[in-house]
């Protein structure tokens, strides 16, 4: 079954100017405990059509649905809700908020569900355990590298137990060592626990990992390989 439907989506910026075409009837299904990389080049439609799919922009036309919901028919407040308990987002700035420890951060998203405070001790300290920073969860971002800080926004973006996980470039800001070790992980967490993860990349590192990758073009899917 299908836990993301998208079906002839368009999304166009400033139609009533010069519009810009970033999406021209996207048909795309993920199912649960895939491993996929959206990729293409600048300008074809790649981080539109995962905000999109995350609820974090609206389409100009078409339907998608996450988990049986049409999320288009939801309101803004019905969306916030429906992100907060059912997507987890990886972007390339981290988006860790400073003042808080790795543990907070993890945290955050559970404390907004209203989750117990034990329940939330014991999930992010396992969360950041599988992911290798047991030792920095009192650390605040500064007092991270940016490898440990995408691994902690990895753990947050798990810690309400989401559908899936959409990870907009979460690679663009590091080097080679950290990169492979955070891919290392998310496969790990995908085999393991079949967390399903979304990519939208430019990085070859993470196409290679991908066991199925969707290739964007100007608005549209040219190519659509699934790996054995």
């Amino acid at each position: 079954m299908s836990i993301i439907k998208t079906r002839g989506v368009t999304k166009v910026y400033n139609p009533d100017k010069i519009p810009v075409h970033a999406l021209r009837g996207v048909d795309l299904d993920i199912e649960a405990g895939e491993f996929t990389a959206i990729v293409g080049p600048s300008g074809s439609g790649k981080t539109t059509l995962l905000n999109i799919i995350g609820g974090l922009d609206r389409p100009s036309g078409g339907s998608v649905s996450v988990g049986g919901t049409s999320i288009g028919e939801l309101s803004d407040n019905q969306l916030i809700d429906f992100r907060k308990e059912n997507i987890g987002f990886v972007f390339q700035a981290y988006n860790l908020i400073p003042v808080l420890t790795a543990q907070e951060n993890v945290e955050f998203v559970m404390l907004l569900q209203k989750r117990s405070a034990e329940e939330r001790h014991q999930r992010s300290e396992e969360l950041l355990a599988a992911v290798g920073l047991e030792d920095q969860i009192n650390k605040r971002p500064a007092e991270m590298s940016g490898g440990q800080q995408q691994r902690v926004a990895v753990a947050r973006a798990l810690a309400p137990k989401p559908t899936f996980i959409l990870a907009d470039e979460p690679t663009a800001n590091l080097d080679s060592a950290s990169t492979t070790n955070l891919l290392d992980i998310m496969a790990r967490l995908n085999q393991e626990e079949g967390v399903t993860f979304v990519f939208s990349t430019h990085d070859q590192r993470v196409i290679d990992r991908a066991r199925r990758v969707v290739t964007l073009d100007d608005g549209q899917i040219i190519k659509d390989e699934v790996r054995k």
